[in-house]
């Protein structure tokens, strides 16, 4: 299969380089890693709502082997994407920041200034060799936004979300930082408007040739790798699936068949990363992260309310509220992270930097907002939280939702009044009872003023 992909007149056999194969590397003193780190894996879908699993309570489907993995760690409940929006949200995840410290905002996609430093340029340069497979949606090739430019030693994937919503392309861009490659890779399988590669099947695969050729080995010197894995699915865009079985026969619109499927495909490349690693003896140093970029969206058609993919909490396009913003977040690390884990600790897009940092046994960059949770990975008390939870939208209205503790505050555009809701006793935010508690709603005031 991944014979027929072609780069600059030769054959790609084995997905990404060989280089590491061939025992050829050789690492600075700088950057020489320390012994036996665990390598990382970061699995971010796209799209994918709290309630998409059937670990997160999702009945009219079974995902087993993500709720085998939340069964082997840590299911976290209150865990929150960057934004409802793909590209701040990724760029919160990537860099560590807030919301309100971003350029990228929902209306307008921004690439990666050259002085924004990523996780995977703290990861690199501590020692990791760095992979990032499937949707960037940080800048292009023609941008100081490459993500070559920003950590990653070897890229197979797209840049912009338009492209990734083609699930038969007929190319995909390919940068290799052993061989000095980068350009687009031929797929032809589904060249001449052939439909026989299914992307998000194929990127699995290089995943899965990524940790083959890049596994910590004392060829390498045991060198931990980081890989993201940005899955194309499941949200739908114009993608289809190679069968809507096992729900042909569902009384179902069939945009939400397809969706169905792709989320269950999802779940078998979960398996199948899984697996890999147990086969190459990987399990035990190696953590793996599963979450989504945001909440579930409305591209082709899909109704999120048709899955309750928002689960119990308020959701629509264009806002943000609960539903909007909380995603699923898996956690597992065989003998580190104890098994059957359920935490409602609360934490964001924006502390997965200073956690998977601390992971490598490194500090994060300057200027993050993030704070680490690796001692909750551990069954530990932090020593830090964070004092509220802001998400600041910028575009024809100005949206702010602020969380603090139980209660959430939303301004659903400028000068409007706070709407207040007691996440804890009304999750769903359908009761605003601001008029009830004055004295927090101009807590919430004085917070929105310092940071407008």
């Amino acid at each position: 299969m991944l014979a027929a992909l072609v780069l600059a007149g030769a054959a790609w056999f084995d997905g990404f380089s060989s280089a590491n194969a061939q025992f050829s590397m050789v690492l600075t003193n700088a950057s020489r890693p320390l012994p036996r780190r665990a390598s990382i894996i970061l699995i971010v879908a796209n799209g994918l709502g709290y309630g998409d699993l059937s670990c997160y309570g999702q009945t009219k489907y079974q995902t087993p082997n993500l709720d085998r993995l939340a069964a082997g760690g840590i299911r976290f409940t209150s865990y929150y994407a960057g934004d409802a929006a793909s590209s701040p949200a990724r760029a919160a995840l990537m860099l560590g920041r807030d919301p309100r410290h971003l350029k990228q905002r929902a209306d307008v996609d921004v690439p990666l200034a050259a002085d924004d430093v990523t996780v995977a340029q703290v990861l690199r340069q501590s020692g990791y060799s760095t992979g990032l497979i499937g949707e960037w949606d940080l800048g292009d090739d023609q941008t100081t936004g490459k993500p070559w430019n920003h950590g990653f030693d070897q890229f197979a994937g797209y840049f912009e979300g338009d492209a990734a919503e083609n699930f038969y392309a007929d190319y995909l861009w390919r940068y290799d930082g052993h061989t000095g490659f980068q350009g687009r890779a031929n797929v032809y399988q589904n060249m001449d408007g052939k439909k026989n590669q299914y992307i998000p099947d194929l990127l699995t695969t290089i995943a899965l040739n990524f940790i083959s050729n890049d596994r910590p080995d004392r060829f390498n010197q045991y060198r931990p790798f980081f890989l993201q894995l940005n899955c194309i699915i499941p949200d739908g865009g114009t993608g289809l699936v190679p069968t809507d079985a096992p729900f042909s026969e569902e009384p179902w619109p069939q945009v939400e068949k397809n969706r169905a499927a792709m989320i269950t495909r999802l779940d078998e490349s979960i398996g199948r990363l899984v697996s890999h690693l147990k086969q190459l003896n990987l399990v035990s140093n190696t953590v793996i992260f599963f979450t989504s970029d945001t909440g579930s969206q409305t591209n082709g058609g899909i109704d999120p309310k048709f899955f309750r993919s928002a689960g119990s909490f308020r959701s629509a396009p264009g806002e943000l509220y609960e539903g909007d913003l909380r995603v699923p977040m898996i956690a597992s690390w065989p003998g580190r992270i104890a098994a059957g884990q359920v935490s409602d600790f609360t934490w964001a897009a924006w502390d997965l930097m200073p956690t998977l940092t601390d992971i490598a046994l490194v500090g994060p960059s300057a200027g993050t907002d993030g704070l680490s949770v690796f001692p909750v990975l551990l069954g530990q008390t932090p020593a830090h939280r964070h004092e509220f939870f802001h998400w600041r939208r910028v575009g024809r209205n100005v949206w702010h939702t602020i969380r603090q503790e139980d209660w959430e505050a939303v301004q659903p555009r400028a000068g409007a009044p706070l709407e207040l809701y007691n996440l804890k006793t009304d999750p769903g935010e359908t009761k605003n009872v601001a008029d009830q508690h004055h004295d927090i709603v101009g807590r919430f005031q004085e917070i929105l003023k310092d940071n407008p």
